[in-house]
């Protein structure tokens, strides 16, 4: 009998065999991470035309499909997910590849770790089954904990086991809504739980798995492990957590709003309340942060809040729209924070350390550094053509159409705060006034510098790609656009 080879499959399996590989062959593992990440994307790209020509794809593994098997499904959404982490960790890598160059221990146990970092969220964007998702979500996690602590500090070591506690906590309130799922319907694949009527236990598991997903996203008021964690990571590591990590998580949300529609109109002003109170927190922390990576992890907090804000924008009868919004911001926020995250690693390395205040004191000027830091903040702002600016604008049409005006407020006042706390740097990329010796501009010209410059260039022109963009997302995806 023939077996039919499925790009998903490679996505999926790829990666995994890649890490064992890498870790089994710690000498060649940064070959078999390039070798491993260069084929996902061959297979990404090669399911991404598939999904073009027939719409969404579904693959049951074994021949045995739901609710007795389990079910691999692509549709638009799911591509440019794994799109975004195929091409974000691609640069990433090849900036790891500097940036590490001087670290055998953390290059050794790097690219395990990220490939399979790798093999958890492309299980994440292709699974349709909720157990299934639970343990690509514990996969992550491991992964994760262990690219935070890579530098051995005692504050990244701290940050880990901060991250650990949320992340088993988040893990567990998943599975007993997982559990809750199975008791009422006998089944946890999307399909039937697609059919289902709302009832007790059905609210009850969507409400401990949304704050077990909180959890993992950070979202406020349970963000309290995720700044250090962020700040204290190596910086590839940083750009991977905060530029892909979250992001799986939030697919998740996506997905099971799509799949168990909140039961309430209050129960989706709650949640926008949730991302208000992390736009303007997160902001105001970042204002005070004294460090630069603190606070592009604390901007992250308040990112990952607007992209609730547009989840709820225009109510329950709107989220057959609202998720575009949400989309469009996730796939911003992942390519420019991985950018910056970069940047800043890259202006540490060369300044030799990241307090704001004394940025402008450096006689060395990474210049190129600075000038992606800047490209990034412009899509994370929201200013024109970036994705970020059209992911914000159409968060606020959808919510003036709605009168929905109190979020249109939020997201303006996001706005101003991003600019107050990212021209705390920027000002300080161009005051030379308190140099006191001859100032190297042109400092920090590397191989490290070529992927956050692209990352930051395509966080801009992705912009002027939005109308193709969303055509393609919505291809297969049926909440309220395509069966």
């Amino acid at each position: 009998m023939s077996v039919e080879l499925s790009p998903m499959i490679l996505a999926i399996f790829l990666p995994l065999f890649g890490a064992i590989a890498a870790f089994i062959a710690p000498r060649a593992a940064w070959s078999i991470g390039l070798a491993t990440l260069a084929a996902t994307t061959g297979a990404v790209i090669w399911l991404a035309r598939d999904v073009w020509a027939k719409g969404a794809v579904m693959l049951p593994l074994g021949g045995w499909g739901a609710p007795l098997g389990i079910d691999l499904r692509a549709d638009g959404l799911s591509v440019a997910m794994l799109a975004l982490t195929s091409a974000v960790g691609f640069l990433v890598s090849i900036a790891a590849l500097d940036s590490l160059k001087d670290a055998a221990r953390q290059r050794q146990y790097f690219w395990p770790l990220w490939l399979l970092l790798l093999t958890g969220m492309n299980g994440v964007y292709l699974s349709t089954d909720l157990f299934n998702l639970y343990v690509m979500i514990e996969v992550i996690a491991l992964a994760a904990v262990g690219l935070t602590v890579l530098n051995g500090t005692r504050d990244a070591l701290r940050a880990g086991l901060e991250y650990m506690y949320a992340s088993i906590l988040g893990a567990l309130l998943f599975l007993m809504g997982v559990g809750f799922v199975y008791l009422h319907l006998g089944r946890l694949d999307f399909a039937g739980l697609a059919g289902a009527e709302v009832s007790g236990s059905l609210i009850a598991a969507m409400a401990l798995m949304f704050v077990g997903l909180a959890l993992k996203i950070a979202l406020f008021p349970l963000h309290f492990w995720l700044p250090a964690a962020h700040a204290n990571a190596t910086a590839p590591a940083s750009a991977l957590l905060s530029g892909l990590v979250v992001k799986a998580a939030l697919y998740i949300v996506l997905r099971l709003a799509q799949y168990m529609p909140f039961p309430s109109e209050t129960l989706l002003t709650l949640v926008g309340l949730m991302g208000a109170g992390a736009v303007i927190w997160g902001g105001i922390q970042a204002l005070r942060a004294e460090r630069l990576k603190l606070l592009v992890a604390w901007s992250t907090v308040a990112q990952i809040g607007l992209i609730f804000v547009a989840f709820a924008r225009a109510g329950e009868m709107g989220l057959t729209e609202s998720w575009k919004a949400a989309a469009l911001l996730i796939l911003a926020h992942g390519v420019a924070k991985a950018a910056m995250f970069l940047a800043a690693g890259r202006i540490k390395d060369e300044i030799g350390h990241d307090v704001i205040r004394d940025l402008d004191r450096a006689p060395i000027r990474p210049t190129l550094a600075q000038f992606t830091f800047a490209l990034a903040a412009i899509s994370l702002i929201g200013l024109p053509p970036s994705l970020g600016f059209i992911g914000k604008w159409s968060l606020m049409e959808g919510a003036m159409a709605a009168g929905y005006w109190h979020w249109v407020a939020v997201t303006m006042a996001g706005t101003l705060l991003s600019v107050a706390y990212f021209s705390r740097v920027l000002t300080a990329f161009l005051r030379f006034d308190r140099v006191r010796a001859p100032v190297g501009e042109h400092q920090g010209w590397a191989l490290a510098d070529a992927a956050p410059l692209t990352l930051a260039l395509a966080a801009i022109g992705l912009g002027l790609m939005a109308a193709p963009l969303l055509s393609f997302i919505e291809i297969g995806y049926p909440f309220g656009v395509a069966q």
